[in-house]
């Protein structure tokens, strides 16, 4: 019976659990570390999360005080500024005054009654009637050409000019009421559009001036080379003329005789 049991207690004994306190100490500490990392992980993420959220908040209150520019479509004042900045100029050019310019119209122009018209005929006074040389009239009516193209370019910019200033006044009381500073800026570009339109309509009133005195300078200096090549070929004329006088009426050199009594 004591070998039988001595077997039995030896047996008992291997199946129990060691513990080891130094071990179990470094689980523990090891787990905790690992619950820690995974905590300061979460906090992290939690921070990350805040600040996005804080992010999104501050571009919110972005898009309510500058507003989305793409949304904002239909500006005051673009339509007005794009249909005057594609108008094709009304001026003419002084090749167009100049090519257009009729002598017979010249005859006949008198500015609305201002003037005298001249007629295309004239009465010598023996009752003949002469046709005028219709050609020597086309400077003359280069420069009432000038005229009327000043006159259609001023009327026009007068209309326009009026347009535009309308226009002015609706951006500067939609840029009073904007809301947001995405449509501020854009009604700010509008408007230093349309200021840069009506001064560039000033230029247009300029540039048919500019035409008319152009005109004038180079009918005067035409004036001015037509009477210097009459004086030439006036000049040329006497020379000729009184070369052919001494060709023709030779002076006699030889001494005069006169009669004597014996004779």
């Amino acid at each position: 019976m004591a070998l039988i049991a001595l077997p039995l207690a030896f047996s008992a004994r291997a199946q129990w659990i060691v513990y080891d306190p130094t071990v179990n100490i470094e689980q523990i500490i090891s787990e905790a570390e690992n619950i820690a990392q995974f905590v300061s992980m979460v906090d992290n993420q939690v921070q990350q999360i805040q600040q996005l959220t804080s992010q999104l908040e501050q571009l919110q209150q972005y898009n309510r005080a500058f507003g989305d520019p793409s949304q904002i479509l239909n500006v005051t004042g673009v339509s007005a500024l794009t249909s005057d900045l594609t108008q094709t100029p009304l001026g003419q050019t002084i090749s167009a005054v100049e090519q257009t310019s009729d002598g017979v119209a010249a005859l006949t122009y008198n500015a609305n009654g201002l003037y005298h018209q001249i007629g295309a005929t004239f009465s010598t006074p023996s009752g003949n009637q002469i046709q005028r040389g219709t050609n020597n009239y086309k400077p003359y009516e280069a420069i009432n050409n000038a005229t009327a193209n000043y006159t259609n370019v001023t009327a026009n910019v007068l209309q326009r000019r009026q347009a535009l200033k309308d226009a002015i006044a609706s951006t500067t009381e939609a840029l009073q009421s904007a809301t947001t500073a995405s449509e501020v800026q854009k009604l700010t570009g509008v408007l230093i559009g349309q200021n840069a339109a009506l001064a560039a309509t000033d230029k247009e009133v300029d540039q048919a001036v500019a035409v008319s005195v152009v005109q004038d300078i180079e009918n005067r200096n035409d004036a001015q080379k037509q009477a210097a090549s009459d004086q030439e070929e006036q000049k040329a004329e006497v020379i000729e003329a009184f070369s052919n006088y001494r060709t023709n009426f030779q002076l006699n050199t030889q001494p005069p005789v006169f009669p004597t009594d014996n004779q």
